[in-house]
């Protein structure tokens, strides 16, 4: 079979079960289990499909996927989080639009705890932004901020996003983890200076706050040296180990699920049911997450077998294509793509094509994923299918999905820039990077 009949049948079974509604780890395993037949020998084929899922979940550099989710699940169950975003809302009472400008800065602290962007915006997003659209917040201020911040969580560790990108590519998971950070807080930045000038720009967007009801600093200070200070530990402990040079990224994030357990009993907030709670969902998600990375690797092993991958590099190869202009090509590709599928599918389809020929061209692989990670970040706001427009739907009933696509605009071209930023100016965005090496 020629190797563009090849990548035609096996991208044709995805879409055909995308298309159907199939969950994505399964549509994988059933294009897997057709290629495994047809391309590496039918029942022994089966056979070689069944040893590489268990080679591909059997990595201690996975470890840090259900470490950092039982982080976030023990914060969100315990009400930690919830506490932690009352105290910034304390703090910031003097700015202009306090609510959007709380729904920054907290959710950009959860995001530095938590790792979930659908739990950020989910819970932020029923809480915050319908607190804002009853004060007569515009659609813009009360739904874009939650909605943006909530992608920060897969570029600020910890980020299980984060980790997954690097064992599918092969990337360096430490410095994928501390790379994101820069690029989270500068995005962070960007909302907040952008939610001020509207709120002056424009009165009406956002209501003022009586100044005269404002109490005392002292008061406004302790709640956030007692419910946000303590936990800035968790985050410490993450990236402080990998900084140093004295942990491993599996080490950072168990250092940093210990500090959250001890975090949750020091405030007295974990009980047996809360910490039941969280077990078992963490266990869910990272179920699921494990179940995708075996039909993933599997998936790029049969496209190289076959000849489907090689054939498709072949292809790039011959426009002879500049490094600049193949790494523009890959983001707008993920860009595209995220108007339409998950970001975990959108990894497994465009790594196996990617990643070599990045090799090939010599790419640097840290700066081409973290840019990656920004654009599959993108694509968690992008209409009609992104998921945090999905999640601000499903919180915000009373609200039309073109009002919730207007608002995320604005945010959507502040990570453009940012984006475009990061391509222009590789040595910044490998500053941090650069100092694990």
């Amino acid at each position: 079979m020629i190797w563009w009949q090849t990548l035609l049948l096996l991208i044709g079974l995805l879409a055909l079960q995308f298309a159907i509604g199939t969950p994505v780890a399964f549509a994988f395993l059933g294009a897997n289990l057709v290629g495994a037949w047809i391309f590496l020998g039918g029942e022994a084929g089966l056979m070689q499909l069944t040893r590489n899922a268990s080679l591909a979940v059997n990595s201690f550099a996975l470890a840090p996927i259900p470490l950092f989710i039982l982080m976030g699940e023990l914060l969100f169950h315990t009400g930690l989080a919830y506490r932690a975003i009352d105290a910034v809302e304390k703090l910031l009472v003097r700015l202009p639009a306090r609510l959007s400008c709380v729904s920054v800065v907290g959710g950009t602290a959860f995001a530095a705890l938590s790792g979930s962007s659908i739990a950020n915006t989910a819970m932020l997003g029923g809480t915050l932004s319908q607190e804002m659209i009853k004060r007569g917040y515009s659609t813009t201020l009360a739904l874009g901020p939650t909605m943006a911040v909530g992608g920060i969580a897969v570029l600020i560790p910890p980020s299980a996003l984060a980790v997954m990108l690097g064992s599918l590519s092969g990337i360096s998971i430490s410095q994928l983890l501390i790379g994101g950070i820069m690029p989270g807080l500068l995005m962070a930045v960007s909302f907040l200076a952008f939610v001020i000038i509207v709120a002056q720009m424009v009165p009406s967007s956002a209501p003022r706050e009586d100044v005269r009801t404002i109490p005392p600093l002292k008061e406004r200070i302790m709640p956030f040296v007692r419910d946000v200070l303590p936990l800035s530990g968790i985050f410490i402990a993450v990236v402080g180990g990998m900084l140093a040079g004295i942990a491993t990224p599996t080490e950072s994030a168990a250092l940093g699920s210990a500090a959250a357990l001890i975090a949750t009993m020091g405030y007295r907030t974990l009980t047996p049911a809360n910490f039941i709670k969280s077990m078992v969902e963490t266990a869910k998600v990272s179920i699921s997450i494990l179940f995708i990375i075996v039909a993933s690797t599997t998936f790029s092993q049969i496209l190289s077998f076959s000849g489907a991958t090689t054939g498709f590099i072949g292809l790039i190869e011959a426009f002879d294509p500049s490094p600049a202009i193949l790494v523009a090509m890959m983001l707008l590709i993920i860009l595209i793509l995220g108007c339409f599928i998950d970001q975990i599918s959108i990894m497994m389809i465009t790594l196996p094509f990617f990643m070599p020929l990045a090799q090939a061209a010599g790419v640097e692989p840290v700066w081409l994923g973290l840019m990656m990670l920004v654009a599959i970040e993108l694509g968690l706001l992008t209409p009609p299918f992104g998921i945090l427009l999905m999640v601000m739907q499903g919180v915000s009933r009373d609200t039309a999905l073109p009002k919730i696509y207007r608002a995320a605009a604005p945010f959507i071209l502040i990570e453009l820039v940012i984006l475009a930023l990061m391509f222009m100016a590789p040595d910044l965005t490998l500053l941090l990077p650069n100092l694990l090496k």
